[in-house]
């Protein structure tokens, strides 16, 4: 299965559509924030990975958050960036929705890959690019 744009994510259930829910909407944006608070907690634990993890969390909430504004119900991670550069990269500065999907492979590594340990830089540059990332898609909800 090759997904090259969202009529591929909708053809393959990876994305379907629902009815436009505020609610769903704020809570996300809620999450998004708290997982990014949690990713700066573990800095200071020095658990890099994850910090790593949860500022890719935060990036991935923000971005349902708009995906419920707009009637979508993602089921799959990578369907949800497809979806925002789609939409949005008429709106969003291209390279900062291309943090979502660089970070999405950075905690795929994190979370499966034998060979990747993150070291604070890491997660320190995870922390900023999600900061800036919610920023963004804040100023559409």
């Amino acid at each position: 299965m090759e997904i090259k744009n969202t009529d591929d994510c909708f053809k393959f259930r990876l994305l379907r559509r629902i009815k436009p829910d505020k609610e769903k909407t704020k809570k996300s944006l809620e999450l998004a924030k708290e997982r990014l608070k949690q990713a700066q907690d573990a800095i200071k634990f020095k658990i890099f990975q994850f910090a790593i993890l949860e500022a890719y969390m935060a990036m991935f909430h923000a971005s349902r958050a708009l995906l419920y504004k707009d009637g979508i119900q993602e089921k799959s991670h990578y369907a949800v960036f497809v979806y925002l550069k789609e939409k949005y990269s008429d709106k969003i500065p291209l390279n900062i929705l291309n943090l979502l999907n660089i970070h999405r492979t950075e905690r795929h590594e994190a979370m499966y890959g034998l060979e990747y340990k993150p070291e604070k830089e890491d997660a320190i540059i995870a922390i900023k690019d999600a900061k800036i990332f919610i920023r963004e898609i804040e100023k559409f909800l």
